[in-house]
């Protein structure tokens, strides 16, 4: 059975970091498009950042300049790292992997809590 899981979450005050790690099993890791999503509670989930197969990466606008998407394909595993952290940053953070050859085939990992606060 496939697996994501998430970790690396946690409750840190603002301005400060957290790197997030999902670590896949049972996927040919390096033919999948790796996103970050977070949902915040009662709103929709969003697109945080993406690295392509091809390390292709792109960020939403609210994370530009704060938060770093990388992967290394040796451990199966894809990183956030998540600077000057801000109180509207608070979400649950998602892992969602993309079959390149077929986009149709994803997974999701089960989250992990991420909270800003003073």
């Amino acid at each position: 059975q496939v697996q994501l899981v998430e970790s690396g979450g946690g409750l840190v005050q603002p301005g400060g970091s957290l790197r997030l790690s999902c670590a896949a099993s049972r996927i040919p890791f390096s033919l999948y498009d790796m996103h970050w999503y977070r949902q915040a509670p009662g709103k929709q989930r969003d697109l945080v950042a993406r690295i392509t197969t091809g390390d292709i990466i792109n960020y939403v606008d609210f994370v530009k300049g704060r938060f770093t998407i990388s992967r290394d394909n040796a451990k199966n595993t894809v990183y956030l790292q998540m600077d000057a952290l801000k109180p509207e940053d608070t979400a649950v953070y998602y892992c969602y992997a993309e079959y390149t050859p077929r986009r149709a085939i994803n997974y999701w990992g089960q989250g992990t809590q991420v909270t800003v606060s003073a």
